[in-house]
């Protein structure tokens, strides 16, 4: 990568991640944000071990990543990869969800081994709570299901390439904002339209933002924290508002910008486009400063972010 990456998107590519080093060399954190599906792109293969090494210290993601990582622990060999998927007819995607295969561009979900194998034993962990009188935020029930050990009948995987385990191992920090717009959230909102559940039972994005909120703060006393999205979306515009929030909402002038701020998308630019904003916009919402680490990479984040972590990892 070094040798061969000089210029255009490759060259972005080997700043960001010395950049990324840099931070970590200066004792600095560093937050990822998981967009699209890269969960279910196995980005654990290399994310688990970013974790376990120490080199990412807080995560936000959809409620997608959230659940897909572990749907493909447990549910891999029933997964379906279509590699034509260009070229599938109308009908032919309808046979699809008749076979309860859940279409991600080439790769398609299993249904019945994946959403519903977990669907069983988090109804469990929700009802305990809520008969306790307990709340907890999504990720948090998602820890407490991988480590009861009852999903270890269905692995399929190795485990070492679970990003969700090797975080549930570390108590890592999770933001998952908009959880409501995933299987398992809409799972969730059946059981309390049915009545079987209380809304209450979940803490809300709300709760996640206070949270951050208090988070940041503790964790920017002493040290910057940088900011590595992948792909947009409320994976990333929700976390990276805490700053202007802080700063601006509720006064506290001293709150520190982010101190580092990398973007893999190939979102272009247009007139509207947040996910295609170039870093220097941010700088105008109170989120970076003029002269803030800034880094853009315009590709696909399935090829980029495995490269980066690999050099951060040394591999």
């Amino acid at each position: 990568m070094l040798e061969n990456f000089k210029h255009f998107n490759s060259a972005a590519l080997v700043d960001a991640a010395k950049g990324y080093e840099d931070q970590l060399n200066q004792g600095n954190k560093m937050m990822i944000t998981l967009a699209g599906a890269m969960s279910t792109a196995e980005l654990g293969k290399s994310l688990a071990e970013m974790i376990r090494q120490d080199k990412v210290q807080i995560i936000s993601c959809t409620g997608a990543n959230l659940e897909e990582d572990i749907m493909n622990l447990v549910a891999h060999t029933f997964y379906r990869r279509v590699p034509e998927y260009r070229d599938l007819t109308p009908q032919q995607e309808r046979e699809l969800l008749d076979q309860g295969l859940n279409r991600v561009t080439d790769t398609c979900i299993p249904e019945e081994e994946a959403f519903r194998r977990l669907q069983k034993h988090v109804y469990d962990i929700w009802k305990t709570a809520e008969s306790n009188g307990e709340r907890y935020f999504p990720h948090e029930y998602m820890y407490k299901l991988l480590l009861s050990g009852v999903l270890e009948q269905y692995y399929e995987i190795d485990p070492k390439y679970s990003w969700m385990l090797a975080a549930a191992e570390k108590n890592l920090p999770i933001v998952v904002p908009g959880w409501e717009d995933s299987t398992m959230g809409n799972i969730f909102a059946s059981y309390c339209i049915k009545g079987e559940l209380k809304t209450s039972t979940v803490k809300s994005g709300i709760e996640y933002m206070t949270w951050l909120a208090d988070w940041y703060t503790e964790n920017t006393q002493k040290s910057g924290l940088g900011f590595f999205q992948i792909g947009g979306g409320i994976a990333g515009d929700f976390p990276i508002c805490v700053v202007p929030m802080l700063y601006q909402d509720l006064e506290r002038t001293d709150t520190p910008f982010w101190s580092y701020f990398c973007q893999i998308s190939d979102s272009t630019t247009s007139y509207g486009s947040y996910s295609g904003a170039v870093p220097n916009e941010k700088i105008t919402w109170g989120k970076l400063d003029a002269d803030t680490p800034k880094f853009i990479v315009e590709s696909d984040a399935t090829i980029v972010a495995p490269l980066i972590f690999a050099y951060l990892l040394g591999l």
